[in-house]
């Protein structure tokens, strides 16, 4: 995988102009930016794990714009796209900004609005790469609770003390104090409602009472 630093703004357009006036613009305003004559092109590089976005043409000989943002959007770390055309209209412009898209740019486009969406989604880039290293941080803290205490987790978030805990689970009081200890610690966590917010960013849910 590729991890970058500095945005990067991949430009995918079959017409060779449009790339290179693109190009020269971008790195004008200092991005660095990368061509890619198709979607195939760009599909084949090594996967970008940075920060950036990728301006894309709808219309392009064999995987076309909305299919590739389709393609894409199936990664929960997926680079924003800005969307430039000739061949726009209302109903595609409203199916590609449903999906994801940061904005549709019909050409003629003025310099300026190019780069004001680019500036607009590499600041969704870096937000992205934020939840998603918050997330892959929290997966990793997760990783290291033993399958007692993942089983145990639940019912401390839904509120139960240590002895209804060890009811429900058959297992000494005791034993559960040192569960709840040691998950709080591998958690990094220093209350019960701390890990709350934490289980529900990871999607656990807390157990039901009522079952």
């Amino acid at each position: 995988m590729m991890t970058e630093d500095e945005p990067v703004v991949f430009v995918i357009d079959d017409d060779a102009s449009v790339c290179k006036s693109l190009m020269r613009l971008l790195r004008s305003f200092g991005y660095e930016a990368r061509a890619f004559h198709s979607a195939e092109h760009f599909l084949e590089q090594v996967p970008f794990q940075g920060t950036g976005c990728i301006i894309l043409d709808v219309r392009m000989p064999g995987i076309g714009g909305m299919a590739l943002q389709d393609k894409l959007g199936k990664t929960e770390d997926s680079l924003p796209v800005i969307f430039i055309t000739g061949h726009g209209d209302i109903p595609m412009s409203v199916q590609a900004m449903k999906k994801g898209a940061t904005d549709f740019l019909p050409k003629p486009f003025e310099d300026g609005q190019l780069i004001d969406a680019v500036v607009k989604a590499v600041e969704k880039s870096r937000q992205i790469r934020m939840s998603c290293n918050e997330l892959n941080n929290l997966r990793m803290r997760l990783d290291r609770l033993t399958p007692r205490e993942r089983e145990v987790l639940p019912y401390i978030i839904a509120g139960l003390l240590n002895k209804q805990i060890a009811f429900k689970l058959n297992i000494a009081e005791k034993t559960i104090k040192v569960h709840r200890a040691h998950i709080m610690e591998k958690l990094g966590v220093g209350s019960v409602a701390e890990l709350v917010r934490l289980a529900e960013k990871a999607n656990i849910e807390p157990y039901d009472q009522r079952s």
